[in-house]
């Protein structure tokens, strides 16, 4: 498997082929929802993990022994979604979903939507600050 400097692989195809079967059909939904989500997104890798990022990163995710981890870049997010993220385990900076329980895909969406808004006013307050 072709790999990047650090060892890792380079491609968000190569990372979600490295798991069973049944996790890579979880990790293609997240990636379809993102997609969705912020359809003008790149897709990279970052940090080992799969990335979107549109002025900046929006989010990782990645598998783990007993979740999909999503990672979105901004501390913001665990308290905007602070109701709907209630039943996960979270912290700071990830949102764990359980193997066990379907994906919240509608939830994913929101937040990846949520993250676009927060880099696009970003960009655009930066904009006004330097015509200022």
């Amino acid at each position: 498997m072709p790999t990047d400097d650090q060892g890792g692989v380079r491609s968000i195809d190569e990372y979600i082929a490295t798991f069973p079967a049944d996790i890579q059909e979880r990790l293609q939904a997240v990636r379809a929802t993102i997609k969705a989500a912020a359809p003008d997104a790149v897709e990279r890798m970052s940090y080992q993990m799969p990335a979107f990022a549109l002025d900046g990163i929006l989010v990782y995710f990645a598998a783990w022994k007993n979740h999909i981890g999503l990672y979105p870049a901004s501390g913001d997010v665990p308290i905007a979604f602070k109701e709907q993220l209630s039943r996960y385990e979270t912290s700071k900076g990830s949102v764990r979903f359980p193997l066990s329980e379907p994906l919240p895909l509608d939830l994913i969406s929101e937040i990846v939507k949520f993250r676009v808004a927060e880099n696009l006013d970003r960009v655009a307050a930066k904009s006004r600050d330097k015509k200022a």
